[in-house]
């Protein structure tokens, strides 16, 4: 005797053959607010390439970008809830942990783009030329490399706060100024000046390399909700690699970013930092995109350790808590 399957059977079949072909409604998304430590910019190219091109909807993540600046601390937006993922450098993620209980989920940046600057005709040419003179240095953790520098070769300089602006060094107030080399390496050049005119000293050729920007949550999102942790830090990585290998749709979206915030936007400027962005964390091919190497965060560490700004550090087991593998 043959078996029928009754329509009311073959409609349940077809119901859950469509629920396995159709992705997850927006219902069955995982909220989630994640903020950026500055303004929009091409530095976070990899964040908004993924947001709009649904690489988090497709991880089920509904994630809210939220936009850092001067006068916001990412990490308190973590402690209040506000937000449940930021970036911040490595340096400052360290710190914060002293107080407050986050952890790194992913490393983004392997490569320190901080560096000082000075012009040719100071006749500066090494770290060591540093002695004696005056040096702009961004505050807090900031300095931490070139404090360390300076207790690593006996340098004594004259640390000059350094704001935002370039003035004080375009005035000659200091020999060298404090830089970032996708930021404010390239916007000297917008400023009349060469890169020939230029004498830049990267920390990282001195042996400090601090990796930047990094992916931190509170340490019980991380327990509660790896799910969600893993989805995200797949879909940044994602964006990342198709932020490099289509720059000019990727700037576009940017473009589109900053104007909307109301920041100051040229194109030609957010493709040098794109550009940079690349050489900064695709720079060692040995290390997984995403996973923050044991050796950069003990030196890291060790560093605010001698240079004050810590009296010890969270062991590197407890600190991160990679999502990235």
């Amino acid at each position: 005797m043959r078996t029928h399957i009754r329509p009311p059977r073959l409609a349940l079949l077809g119901v859950l053959l469509l629920a396995l072909i159709l992705p997850a409604p927006a219902s069955a998304l995982e909220k989630a607010t994640l903020i950026l430590q500055w303004l929009p910019q091409a530095q976070f190219a990899g964040f908004f390439a993924a947001k709009d091109l649904g690489f988090y909807e497709e991880e089920g993540v509904d994630l809210t970008l939220l936009s850092g600046g001067p006068d916001i601390l990412a990490s308190e937006y973590l402690e209040s809830g506000k937000a449940q993922f930021a970036t911040m450098f490595l340096a400052t993620g360290i710190q914060r942990r002293e107080n407050l209980p986050i952890v790194n989920i992913a490393q983004i940046v392997q490569r320190s783009a901080l560096m000082l600057i000075a012009m040719k005709s100071s006749g500066i040419t090494s770290f060591q030329d540093l002695e004696g003179r005056k040096v702009g240095l961004w505050a807090n953790e900031f300095q931490t490399q070139a404090r360390a520098l300076f207790r690593q070769y006996g340098i004594n300089a004259t640390v000059v706060p350094q704001t935002s602006s370039l003035d004080l060094f375009l005035r000659g107030g200091v020999a060298a100024c404090s830089g970032m080399w996708y930021n404010e390496y390239h916007t000297l050049t917008t400023y009349g000046l060469d890169q020939s005119d230029l004498q830049p000293l990267f920390f990282n050729d001195a042996g400090l390399n601090f990796p930047e920007d990094g992916i931190y949550c509170l340490e019980k999102t991380a327990e509660q909700r790896p799910d969600l942790c893993r989805g995200l830090v797949r879909a940044t990585i994602r964006g990342w690699q198709y932020a490099f290998a289509h720059p000019e749709e990727t700037l576009d979206i940017v473009m589109q970013r900053m104007r909307a915030a109301k920041v100051p936007a040229s194109r030609v400027h957010q493709r040098w930092m794109l550009r940079r962005m690349e050489d900064i964390i695709m720079s060692d091919m040995d290390t997984t995109l995403g996973v923050l190497r044991k050796d950069d965060f003990e030196s890291v560490a060790k560093a605010l350790v001698d240079t004050g700004f810590l009296d010890e550090h969270v062991p590197y087991e407890d600190f991160y808590k990679g999502m990235a593998q």
